[in-house]
């Protein structure tokens, strides 16, 4: 192109110059602006970075210089400083690339000074020959642009569908360097990426997943659908082969359809970690399962800058842990606090983050070591010591987080033979969003706005909201002293009996209700 090859001639030429870029950084969940200021000096030819860089933010040097060189860009003569402000706080990654090469060539006239960068976000990582590889986090980056004033942010064409999702900014996807050259000297325009709307409104699929393949196990199905409308954590006890990891996999296919604003959250977070791939936006509830040798830095998150762990990754939806007394116990009792609170704050010397993690939990477990304690059939060879060391595994505390504990019985010949098959997940999940509707309708009439689930109502929403009839009370006091309930145990009931109520569509909860919610927490008497 003639008119930026004279231009690169020119800045051979150039003078002391001072240019100012904006770019974004992660902070957690969120981002902030960052300004690149780039100033270009008559005197030795030197290259520095400073505003507290990691590695790869040093590392720009070389990668910038290449991909201009590899682009037919000169670099100027002279000394080149680059700040990145806020100095004081910590830079990391290589999504500053693009805007430290584009205050450079702004320095040098090849993009125009007349051009103004005050209301523009460039972000993009270079590759040796110029082009622009993505970033992690490119949703939080643009809504971070969005927040800090920006009108237009420049990402690489893998992050545009993603960044797009935000609204009120336009997105413009960079293949190279050179292309975001001509698109600001006006000579190429690049036409906005726009968000498109059908990809959130998709039908859900799951695959060939659905409840209908699921024999027999009624009272483990009512379980989960029950668990499902009030989005309770749940434990499930069996045998193996009973269909314990079978059941749990199909409980997203039950779940209410997610709203646009819990799909961004979710989407962010996969985002932040670098596997949103290449959706722009994720429209399903995410169903984690990690193996039980993680650690509790997986679980929970972590490293010298955190990212989210599983914990984080299942927000608005489902973490299953399979072999739960095979995880280590520090792993968790890690779960306790994040699953009161629905977050998780890590604190490192960089300082703290916190990211949402408000999920149902789904574990599955056998009752003993070998597995076939209480089978109908095969005999036990545990020792009652071995069944008490085996269950000590999972703490009290923990189990008390856990709203519905179901024993799940082995199938027998007559359920996989008999030709009767259960409801199909489409049923289930008409039932599920009734219950949701009419628990959301009462709690408008008191101008709640936000209450998506029983499960998280506080113990003085659980006084306003979850009040047995006389004969309700007299049970829930009679259970109470026989199974030695704690406080927190004893509002789980409620609330579980208000999602019963809730499937009935009574504004009551009565004896029944109360009476399932407890036959639904009855292994605390048998196992623990």
């Amino acid at each position: 192109n003639f008119a930026i090859s004279y231009a690169i001639k020119k800045s051979i030429e150039a003078k002391t110059m001072l240019t100012k870029i904006n770019s974004a950084a992660l902070y957690g969940i969120d981002g902030f602006i960052v300004n690149v200021e780039c100033s270009v000096q008559s005197k030795l030819n030197d290259f520095h970075i400073v505003g507290l860089p990691d590695a790869a933010v040093k590392e720009a040097r070389e990668r910038v210089c290449t991909a201009a060189e590899n682009s037919g860009l000169r670099m100027p003569s002279g000394g080149i400083m680059i700040n990145l402000a806020p100095a004081d706080r910590k830079k990391e990654g290589s999504g500053y690339d693009a805007a430290i090469l584009a205050g450079i060539l702004q320095c040098t006239d090849i993009i125009p000074q007349s051009v103004d960068m005050s209301d523009k976000c460039i972000i993009g990582e270079l590759s040796l020959s110029g082009d622009l590889h993505p970033v992690n986090g490119a949703l939080c980056l643009a809504a971070a642009a969005k927040a800090g004033g920006m009108k237009e942010i420049y990402v690489p064409t893998a992050n545009a569908k993603e960044a797009s999702v935000v609204k009120g900014i336009n997105v413009y996807a960079v293949d190279n360097i050179i292309t975001l050259i001509r698109h600001l000297r006006g000579e190429m325009p690049i036409e906005p990426t726009l968000f498109d709307k059908s990809l959130f409104n998709a039908e859900n699929s799951f695959g060939e997943l659905d409840f209908y393949d699921v024999l027999g196990q009624q009272s483990a199905k009512r379980a989960l659908e029950i668990a499902a409308a009030g989005a309770h954590n749940i434990l499930l006890i069996g045998t193996p082969g009973s269909g314990k990891s079978m059941l749990a996999k199909r409980l997203p296919t039950i779940l209410p359809d997610l709203t646009f604003e819990e799909a961004l959250e979710i989407t962010k977070l996969h985002s932040i970690s670098g596997l949103l791939g290449d959706k722009s936006i994720i429209n399903t509830r995410p169903f984690r399962s990690p193996h039980h040798t993680m650690s509790i830095a997986s679980l929970i998150g972590g490293g010298s800058v955190p990212k989210p762990g599983e914990i984080s990754l299942s927000h608005n939806g489902v973490l299953f842990l399979d072999e739960l007394p095979e995880f280590p116990k520090n792993v968790t009792e890690g779960l306790r606090q994040p699953l009161e609170d629905g977050k998780v704050t890590i604190t490192r010397i960089m300082g703290r983050i916190s990211y949402p993690c408000s999920f149902m939990l789904v574990c599955a477990m056998n009752p003993c070591k070998c597995g076939y304690y209480g089978h109908p059939t095969k005999e036990c060879t545990c020792s009652n010591n071995e069944i008490k060391k085996y269950m000590s595994r999972i703490s009290g505390p923990l189990l008390d987080r856990i709203d519905i504990q179901i024993e799940v019985p082995p199938v027998t010949y007559s359920d996989m033979t008999n030709g009767e098959r259960g409801e199909h997940s489409s049923e289930i999940k008409q039932r599920v969003n009734r219950a949701r509707e009419f628990a959301s309708q009462r709690f408008a009439r008191d101008g709640i706005k936000k209450k998506f689930s029983n499960a998280a109502l506080s113990p003085r929403d659980v006084q306003n909201y979850c009040k047995p009839d006389k004969e309700g009370a007299k049970l829930l006091q009679a259970a109470f002293d026989t199974l030695g309930l704690s406080a927190r145990g004893h509002d789980k009931i409620l609330r579980v009996a208000r999602t019963i109520a809730d499937l009935d569509e009574s504004e009551q909860i009565k004896a029944p209700h109360i009476a399932e919610a407890i036959q639904l927490r009855s292994l605390d008497r048998k196992y623990f």
